[in-house]
């Protein structure tokens, strides 16, 4: 997984970038580009997808924020959470006051804690070195894979819609590629491809570094009792050594990363949500003030992920479930799609790694489906 991953989300951002950088006018989002080029019928449609690639996990994170400030407060602050309904909403309330502030106020706050948490996520790992043990090698089982379905290979396969949904940003890419056609013109895409292989390096070290890390320092059965408890495993590395630089550190990175994810999904959930308001209404010959459908937006995603977080469903089942059939199908299937069938596209084609990207889509579906359905 750990060779798979840069090739796997650069490649498949790239993609998308290149295909939101193929319209015509500059200042085009991504609902604009697929109307451009695959006509309103399935503009819309891919619209509507797209906000439910993005929308699902937005509500993961009112979830995950939730769950984690709760065990936060009970653990380390000793004090007794308030009911949950009032404690998410006050969570989720916060979160959307920057939002309030607009969108560069978003990036701004993404740029201020994406560096410090980085930093912050290799102290941890590096601190856990010491406790590193080999209790989750010994599960590994190349042989039982085709007996029992429970081996490596098939846990690789099952484990890919997770890996598309842990370095999935496809909900930023939109806004980062407008940004940068408005600021280097025929060169964006050069640019923007320079910039995600970094971001990606990056982001892959220092991410797989970290699940090695807590990997190697935790047992299965521990793993097990995070995904039974609901929260994600900042949250339980806090609880379950005995230390108190771990059981402080733990859960404020995973309340900044929760934080920055949030901001950054809501931007690509709201973009999502305005174009399907936007192509309905025009459809019928009516027009919004933007700021006006801004505003019904933000408290649309205010009460739905206020109730969600409330309610408290399992994290990794709502991956599962709602966004990663249709991340894989957006992130990866639609721009291969466009470099085959749109003229603007198609000087990206021939390229082994157009096919490369498609493969990882559809494998990623299949163990989604499977896993729905078996």
């Amino acid at each position: 997984m750990a060779i798979l991953a840069f090739p796997m989300t650069f490649f498949a951002h790239r993609g998308m970038t290149r295909f939101v950088l193929s319209g015509k006018n500059p200042g085009e989002d991504i609902t604009e580009v697929v109307e451009e080029h695959f006509g309103v019928g399935a503009g819309k449609l891919i619209t509507l997808l797209y906000f439910f690639a993005i929308y699902p996990i937005l509500l993961v994170y009112s979830v995950a924020i939730t769950n984690t400030v709760e065990t936060f407060m009970a653990h380390q602050l000793h004090m007794t959470p308030p009911p949950r309904a009032i404690l998410s909403l006050i969570l989720i309330v916060g979160m959307m006051t920057i939002v309030r502030f607009g969108e560069q106020m978003i990036v701004k706050a993404m740029s201020v804690l994406v560096f410090p948490f980085v930093i912050a996520l290799m102290v941890l790992a590096l601190y856990l070195i010491p406790q590193w043990n080999g209790a989750a090698l010994e599960t590994l089982s190349l042989s039982g894979a085709s007996v029992t379905g429970n081996g490596l290979l098939m846990t690789l396969w099952l484990a890919i819609p997770v890996m598309v949904f842990s370095f999935n940003h496809s909900p930023i890419i939109s806004s980062f590629a407008v940004a940068k056609r408005e600021e280097y013109g025929e060169g964006a895409e050069k640019k923007c491809s320079s910039i995600l292989a970094r971001a990606h390096i990056m982001m892959v070290l220092t991410v797989m570094f970290f699940v090695f890390s807590c990997v190697l320092s935790l047992s299965p059965a521990d793993l097990a009792a995070a995904k039974e408890q609901n929260i994600s495993i900042l949250s339980y590395l806090a609880n379950h050594f005995n230390a108190p630089i771990i059981a402080w550190m733990a859960p404020i990175i995973a309340m900044i990363a929760i934080t920055k994810s949030f901001l950054g999904h809501y931007l690509g959930a709201r973009e999502g949500f305005n174009g399907m308001v936007i192509k309905s209404l025009r459809s019928k010959g009516k027009s919004i003030e933007i700021n006006k459908l801004n505003k019904l937006t933000a408290l649309f995603m205010l009460i739905t992920t206020w109730i969600v977080a409330t309610l408290n469903p399992s994290i990794l089942g709502m991956i599962e479930t709602l966004g990663g059939p249709i991340i894989a199908m957006i992130l990866f299937l639609m721009p291969m799609y466009a470099i085959q069938k749109i003229p603007a596209m198609r000087k990206y084609s021939g390229h082994i790694s157009n096919v490369f990207v498609v493969i990882m889509g559809l494998i990623a579906i299949s163990a989604i489906f499977y896993s729905l359905f078996s």
